[in-house]
C-alpha cells in the first residue's frame, strides 16, 4: 500500500463533503468517501483516485462494515472528516420521537462509534485527527431546533471528551462550527448574495489547516461565518 495518508470523508454530498475530499485529495491525502448511496460518490472518487463506499451513519452495522472496508483497501485512518449533521427542524409540539432519535444518531451516535473505529490505528501510530462539522446550534436551543440543536450540543460534547482525553496521545480532535448557510445550489439561493454564503472549498482549506496544525498549537474549537452574517 501506498504510504501518503489516507483520509475518510463521512457525508459526502455536492457541497461541503465534496470540497472536503477534493481539498485532501489534492493535498496528498488517499481519500475514502462514505454516503448513504454508494452510487452518488463512486465518479468523484474514481477523479480522486480513491475509493467510494456505503455508509449509513444511523447504523452500527454498516458503520463497522464500511470502516472494516476502508482499512482492507487502503490501510488504517490518519484523519476522519464526520461531515454528518441531519435533522429535523421543528418545535416540540410538530417534532417526533423519531426526529429527536434522528438527530443524535447522525451527530452523536455515530460519530461515537466512527471514532471507535479509528482511534486505535491512531493510537498505534501515536497521531491522527478527527475533524467534525458542527453548527452554532450546539450552544444554544431555539424552538426551531429542538431536535437538532440537540443533536448537535451532544457532539460537541463528545468531542470536548474525545479531544481532551486524545490529545496527549497525539490524536488531535477538533470540531469546526459552521454560523451561517452553506452554499445552496443557485436554485436555492433566493435573494441572497454569494457572499451570505460560505464556501465549501473555504471551509475544507481550513479543515485541511487542522489537519496539518503542529501540536503546540492545536485548535479545539473554531467558529465560521461569512462576513455578511450577523452574530
Amino acid at each position: 500500500m501506498s504510504d501518503a495518508p489516507v483520509c475518510v470523508v463521512v457525508g459526502v454530498g455536492p457541497g461541503l463533503g465534496e470540497a472536503l475530499a477534493r481539498r485532501f485529495a489534492a493535498a496528498g491525502w488517499r481519500v475514502a468517501l462514505m454516503a448513504r448511496t454508494v452510487s452518488k460518490v463512486v465518479a468523484l472518487a474514481e477523479e480522486l483516485g480513491g475509493i467510494g463506499v456505503a455508509c449509513d451513519a444511523t447504523d452500527e452495522d454498516s458503520i463497522k462494515a464500511a470502516f472494516a472496508s476502508v482499512r482492507a483497501q487502503l490501510g488504517e485512518i490518519d484523519t476522519l472528516l464526520w461531515n454528518v449533521g441531519s435533522g429535523v427542524f421543528g418545535t416540540i409540539d410538530n417534532i417526533g420521537i423519531d426526529g429527536m432519535e434522528l438527530a443524535w444518531r447522525t451527530n452523536a451516535l455515530g460519530l461515537f462509534i466512527a471514532a471507535k473505529e479509528v482511534i486505535p490505528g491512531m493510537r498505534a501510530a501515536g497521531a491522527g485527527n478527527i475533524i467534525v462539522t458542527g453548527a452554532t446550534a450546539s450552544r444554544r436551543g431555539k424552538p426551531f431546533t429542538t431536535a437538532f440543536a440537540a443533536g448537535k450540543a451532544a457532539q460537541r460534547s463528545l468531542c470536548q471528551s474525545l479531544a481532551r482525553q486524545l490529545g496527549p496521545e497525539g490524536i488531535h480532535v477538533a470540531l469546526m462550527i459552521i454560523d451561517g448557510g452553506v452554499m445552496p445550489p443557485p436554485e436555492r439561493r433566493g435573494d441572497k448574495p454569494v457572499e451570505a454564503f460560505l464556501s465549501p472549498p473555504d471551509v475544507a482549506q481550513t479543515a485541511l489547516h487542522l489537519a496539518q496544525q503542529p501540536r503546540s498549537a492545536w485548535t479545539f474549537e473554531l467558529e465560521m461565518r461569512p462576513h455578511l452574517e450577523s452574530w
